[in-house]
């Protein structure tokens, strides 16, 4: 049996790992959902909220998605297809990185016009 087999988490396993690039990969994608409705419907969707509220949340969510992201891949154990969480951490700093933008271009627009 190789070193390899020994290091690698089984398919239905879920350690730290997975759940620490999965959280951050929900999180930024939550940022990434709330930045787009409040860009696609600016008073639709999302009622009379602030849409500065609604921008600092999503940069938040995208802050704590790549942060997670960043703690899982530099603490993970083996590379991509062990099991230790790399490609969701990889996945959870890019949705992270999008939401963080796209929060960022909400609260450009909504100092713009109000």
């Amino acid at each position: 049996m190789s070193a390899h087999h020994l290091f690698a988490a089984g398919v239905y396993d879920f350690g730290l790992g997975r759940l620490g690039a999965t959280t951050g990969a929900l999180l930024g994608l939550a940022g990434l959902v709330v930045a787009g409705l409040a860009l696609a419907r600016p008073a639709g969707r999302l009622g009379s909220v602030n849409p500065s509220l609604v921008a600092r949340a999503a940069m938040v969510a995208g802050l704590i998605g790549m942060a997670l992201g960043a703690l899982v891949a530099t603490t993970a154990d083996g590379g991509l297809g062990t099991g230790n969480g790399l490609g969701g951490a990889y996945v959870a700093m890019l949705v992270g990185l999008i939401a963080t933008a796209l929060g960022r271009l909400v609260l450009t627009r909504s100092r713009r016009t109000g």
